[in-house]
């Protein structure tokens, strides 16, 4: 069982809010489709997608899981990913895979947090929204309807309309039939998506206007397609997965109107490195060099690595030999598999637009193009824009045998979590783990005890605090060093000025005549990047200036690279101490949602731990989502605290809001507590 044609293939994910019912919809199509005997329950822990020991005792989806199924000759693959906010990047490494982002709505829920995220994230890909849950209580599909409209845009039309009890849905596309709904009419509806798709397609327009001939499904489908490419509609599908009201309708619309994947925009590949990476196509055409891209790797202690990839041109087979980016040495494909949740077949042919795997090959991450032919060397897709970890957690090995087990540990689930990092902070002599929140962090300790039996003690990090300057500093410094034979001699004169928040770092060079020779011109950049990232004021990584050299001298036999290195950081941090440095402290964006009644109080709680509230929403009634700036050092309890004030009726999302100046009396603390831990030493 395996696609032979690029153009049987659909590929979705399934996107939004955690509890919204993706995974009990994807067991609703299975069913329907004759792939499993029964839905399974996500209470019951018998799904498909939910196989994870993890997933079944927190009753939410940890990973993208991927099912396939087929349906009136189509061949269908659905990802079910992560809801949980702190888990949103493993949800957006599935979009590089599809053409269809489908963003799943409760009904009963109304536009939750992250279906807003899913639908800005999925901006560029063909989108359909699956409205779930309408025979559920207090669900009123007429005002979602005017929400989906209102919040976005007025190019999202239904395809189809809930019957009255909610127990059934009526055809607004395919066979548009007087019949009773919900709400609105069948004709208005139908007329609304005929007269969105025609605007793309002059000669039909006319047609449909001028001479008033009605159109067929089949006539409208390259409007369709175009229309779905450009944004410039997003059909909307109503649905019960646990009635199955909908589920039917839902698969036709899947197999005949979303896009194949020569029908889908085409994926963002790059060759080459940096800046002089330029776009390159790649086509879906099997007779073509093989192109494909790992988008999530799981690493089991027993099974070994799994790596999901998705083919965007040429065949793949169990014989193929395959290169993994820039490497000179390929890899024979001995197993092709096709994941149906947690068990795999093998199948003898990957074609364009397909989703397999492969299995134990350890040089597979996250990311990595695959091909089989050197012309595609450098080959890179653009990944999806992730939020940056910003929630952190030191961690330690209780025991010292432990210490490298957690290291390789914790390299593995970033391998498998883009928004998961790991450093070393040298500054307070800690790994730490970052992620979107604490749930995310849960999840990963969960993971660390889970599959390596390893349980590390665990503490609050150090705030990666920052420093940047605030005026223009200059200075000039000479190393000279003499002992026996030839000597150590390097001069560097350089100019810092303040470069607007966020701009990171830049190096300029103004030296005339040769002041200083070329080949040194390196190690001073050296030199001075090593004073960066040692800092001048309190210790921490200097960021947001220019740095230019702008003179220095030379010695025919005793100017070396260490001289200049020794040189350019010296002058460095003289340049600063005389340019106003100053400490900054990270911000983070804090979204939360609660009842209307805990406003005042949460509203209070921010302004106490010196929140900016920038903005508020009413996502549902009786709701309010309240969005503020809150420095990173002051958030520490707030979770507990948010809990305590909304009994637990809460949510909230951390975004990276940037850096700021710390206050005074923080800026005070940390330079005396650099300039004692100097003197110890």
């Amino acid at each position: 069982m395996t696609p032979s044609s690029v153009h049987d293939i659909r590929n979705l994910t399934l996107l939004g809010h955690a509890g919204c019912g993706k995974t009990t919809l994807l067991e609703a199509l299975l069913a329907a489709a004759g792939v499993i005997g029964a839905p399974g329950s996500v209470e019951r822990g018998d799904t498909v997608s939910d196989f994870d020991p993890q997933e079944k005792a927190s009753g939410h989806s940890l990973n993208a899981t991927l099912a396939h199924l087929e349906w009136s000759g189509h061949w269908i693959n659905v990802l079910d990913t992560p809801g949980l906010p702190d888990l949103a990047g493993r949800a957006l490494a599935t979009l590089p895979a599809v053409e269809t982002a489908a963003i799943v709505i409760n009904a009963a829920a109304g536009i939750e947090t992250g279906s807003r995220r899913m639908m800005a994230a999925s901006e560029g890909k063909c989108r359909l929204i699956i409205v779930t849950k309408i025979d559920a209580a207090g669900a009123n599909c007429g005002a979602l309807m005017d929400a989906i409209s209102a919040e976005f845009g007025r190019e999202c039309l239904p395809l189809n309309l809930p019957a009255p009890a909610s127990d059934g849905v009526v055809d607004c596309f395919f066979r548009p039939a007087p019949a009773a709904t919900a709400f609105g009419d069948v004709a208005s509806a139908h007329d609304g998506i005929v007269d969105q798709v025609v605007e793309l397609d002059e000669a039909l327009m006319a047609r449909y206007l001028e001479q008033g001939q009605s159109l067929d499904p089949e006539q409208l489908h390259a409007p369709f397609e175009q229309a779905l490419r450009e944004g410039h509609l997003i059909p909307v599908c109503f649905v019960s997965a646990r009635t199955g009201a909908g589920v039917r309708e839902l698969l036709e619309v899947m197999g005949r109107l979303l896009p194949d994947p020569t029908e889908g925009n085409p994926p963002a590949f790059l060759k080459g490195e940096g800046a002089d990476a330029q776009p390159v196509s790649v086509s879906p055409d099997p007779a073509r060099h093989a192109v494909a891209h790992v988008f999530q790797v799981s690493n089991d202690p027993y099974r070994g690595k799994l790596a999901l990839f998705r083919l965007h041109q040429g065949t793949v087979t169990p014989n193929s030999t395959l290169f993994i980016g820039n490497g000179r040495k390929p890899f024979k494909v001995s197993h092709l598999l096709r994941p149906q949740g947690r068990n795999a077949v093998e199948t003898p042919l990957a074609v364009p637009g397909d989703i397999c795997a492969l299995a134990r090959v350890e040089e597979l991450h996250r990311d990595a193009v695959l091909h089989d032919s050197h012309d595609e060397d450098h080959f890179h897709l653009v990944p999806p824009r992730y939020p940056q970890p910003v929630f952190g957690l030191a961690l330690t090995a209780t025991k010292p045998a432990d210490e490298q087990k957690l290291a390789e540990a914790l390299a593995r689930l970033v391998d498998e979590d883009p928004c998961l990092e790991v450093s070393n902070d040298a500054h307070g002599r800690q790994t730490v783990v970052r992620g979107l929140g604490a749930q995310h962090l849960k999840v990963v300790l969960e993971q660390l005890a889970a599959r390596w039996n390893l349980r590390p003690a665990t503490a609050t990090p150090a705030i990666p605090y920052r420093e940047t300057i605030g005026a223009v500093g200059e200075s000039r410094y000479r190393h000279k060093k003499q002992s026996g034979g030839a000597g150590q001699f390097g001069e560097v004169a350089l100019r810092v000025e303040p470069l607007p928040r966020g701009s990171g770092l830049a190096f300029g060079d103004e030296v005339k005549g040769g002041a200083i020779p070329i080949q040194f011109m390196p190690a001073v950049e050296k030199g001075v990047r090593q004073a960066l990232a040692e800092g001048a004021l309190a210790g921490y990584p200097l960021q947001d200036l220019r740095v230019v050299v702008t003179d220095g001298k030379h010695h025919a036999v005793d100017s070396n690279e260490v001289s200049f290195i020794t040189a350019a950081r010296h002058a460095l941090m003289e340049a600063v101490l005389a340019a106003r440095p100053q400490v900054l402290e990270p911000l983070l964006r804090v979204s939360v949602k609660v009842a209307d009644s805990h406003f005042g109080e949460v509203s209070a709680e921010l302004a106490g731990r010196r929140g900016r509230v920038v903005g508020t929403d009413s996502p549902a009634g009786g709701w309010t989502l309240i969005s503020a700036i809150v420095p990173m050092a002051e958030l520490e309890g707030f979770e507990s605290r948010l809990k305590a004030i909304s009994a637990g009726d809460s949510e909230f999302v951390l975004e990276a809001a940037g850096y700021d100046s710390a206050p005074g009396d923080t800026q005070n603390r940390l330079a005396q507590a650099h300039r004692s831990q100097g003197a110890a030493q």
